[in-house]
């Protein structure tokens, strides 16, 4: 079986929320907060077409008077991702079974390059397929079809998981079976991706 995996708060723990807030007086970091992750904006980010000062620019365009704490939030954002300590025994378990294991992730290329321990996982891995790279972001049919072509997956040998439920939607529209990740064990993952 191929067992694709989504990243953020699948693999990784990333709290964005709770790392600013983590950072600045509760006003600022809700301010913050709701210039950045609640800007629909973010996903230009993971898209990678346009530059870091592009995406921070749009940022502050909705609250310039936080420019100062938007530009220290994204500085210091590597602090920010941490290896989950489930997810490399998994991976490997997985290995060792014989299954295929990929990553397919929106997710942004300084983010990559800042905190690249929280990647570690890669190396135990048969691929993947980031979307800052593609230029295409889940849960579009396109991105899907990217990595089933690259590493020439049949869909109904895949399963994929991600916690945010539109591309979990994206994935079964696309034709893999998905699991919405809300937390699970690694063994309650197990008894989903291997039901029957």
């Amino acid at each position: 079986m191929n067992i694709i995996f989504d990243i953020g708060k699948v693999l990784i723990d990333f709290d964005y929320e709770d790392f600013v807030r983590g950072l600045f007086d509760p006003e600022a970091a809700e301010a913050v907060i709701d210039a950045t992750w609640h800007n629909p904006e973010w996903i230009e980010f993971d898209r990678g077409i346009l530059s870091v000062e592009q995406v921070l620019q749009r940022f502050i365009a909705k609250a310039p008077q936080y420019e100062r704490e938007i530009r220290t939030a994204f500085a210091k954002i590597g602090s920010c991702p941490k290896l989950k300590p489930t997810t490399i025994p998994m991976i490997k378990q997985l290995k060792a079974e014989g299954h295929r294991v990929f990553f397919l992730s929106n997710y942004f290329e300084y983010l990559i390059h800042a905190a690249p321990w929280a990647l570690e996982f890669r190396q135990y891995m048969d691929g993947g397929v980031f979307s800052c790279f593609e230029h295409e972001v889940k849960p579009d049919a396109a991105i899907f079809r990217i990595l089933c072509d690259r590493y020439s997956l049949k869909k109904e040998d895949c399963v994929f998981i991600d916690d945010s439920l539109p591309n979990v939607k994206g994935s079964e529209a696309f034709g893999i079976r998905a699991i919405h990740y809300t937390g699970q064990t690694p063994e309650e993952l197990r008894r989903q991706i291997f039901m029957k």
